[in-house]
């Protein structure tokens, strides 16, 4: 399986549409899928056949990302609705495939990030101060109008 590869160790994969896809990372870990359609191979044998397989999954792509970003000023998982329709696409088209492993690359860089400890203690140390002016504010809320309703209600 080492065709095309020039590293020694370096397992480079050929997809069905010609596309060459290392198999491996830099550090060893197994990498992404071949890019191309995941169609059934009887579909992607018939053109036409799958160009309406291409329609479908564009169709059932868009009808989701549409909905998530209905979702986005609405209650619902927006975000987690259009990367959903964005891996429905993914199935068929080079393209949303791309652009999910750049995402999934940047999601995981920011984790990587986030989870650095002097990053982690920055994050403790002004979450800690936040809650202590936002304590102290009503605390001063409290001290000076005491514990009132901002509405009138009158009793009948």
């Amino acid at each position: 399986m080492n065709t095309g590869s020039d590293q020694p160790g370096e397992a480079v994969a050929m997809a069905a549409d010609g596309v060459m896809v290392d198999d491996t990372n830099a550090d060893g870990s197994k990498a992404e899928r071949a890019l191309g359609s995941r169609a059934p191979e009887f579909i992607r044998a018939r053109r036409a056949l799958h160009l309406s397989w291409q329609v479908g999954v564009f169709v059932v792509g868009l009808a989701v990302v549409a909905a998530g970003i209905v979702m986005l000023p609405l209650p619902g998982p927006g975000w987690v609705v259009i990367f959903g329709g964005m891996a429905i696409w993914a199935t068929e088209f080079v393209w949303a495939q791309l652009v999910l492993r750049w995402t999934k690359r940047k999601v995981t860089e920011a984790a990587q990030r986030a989870l650095d400890p002097q990053v982690r203690r920055r994050n403790i140390i002004l979450t800690v101060v936040g809650l202590v002016i936002i304590g102290a504010l009503a605390g001063f809320y409290l001290w000076k109008f005491g514990l009132v309703m901002p509405w009138k209600i009158k009793d009948q």
